[in-house]
């Protein structure tokens, strides 16, 4: 299973970012071989529609849970349509390694 984790940066050590359609990167936990990858957001800087433009990537991806602070209303439609589960993380000022680490604890 593919979780998509918003980040500010390209690495792990990166805070986590607390918007979805305007992250800087997202990071992709794959469950089934424990790897990590980081793509940047083309739309993080886009006019409008980034959110539901980011959802869209996220289907590309196959992505089946996304961890993010906040989704724009077109953004979570979009997602709940393609089943994929959200997870909204409040004010947190955490690492993506350390929510990864939360991920595999649980």
């Amino acid at each position: 299973m593919k979780t998509v984790i918003t980040s500010t940066g390209n690495s792990t050590d990166s805070p986590f970012d607390l918007r979805f359609g305007r992250a800087a990167h997202y990071c992709i936990l794959d469950a089934d071989t424990n790897e990590t990858t980081f793509i940047e957001n083309e739309y993080a800087n886009a006019q409008g529609g980034a959110g539901t433009k980011a959802a869209e990537k996220m289907v590309e991806l196959g992505v089946k849970r996304v961890i993010s602070g906040d989704f724009g209303p077109k953004a979570k439609e979009l997602l709940e349509r393609f089943k994929i589960q959200m997870v909204v993380l409040n004010g947190e000022d955490k690492t993506v390694q350390e929510i990864i680490n939360t991920l595999k604890a649980n």
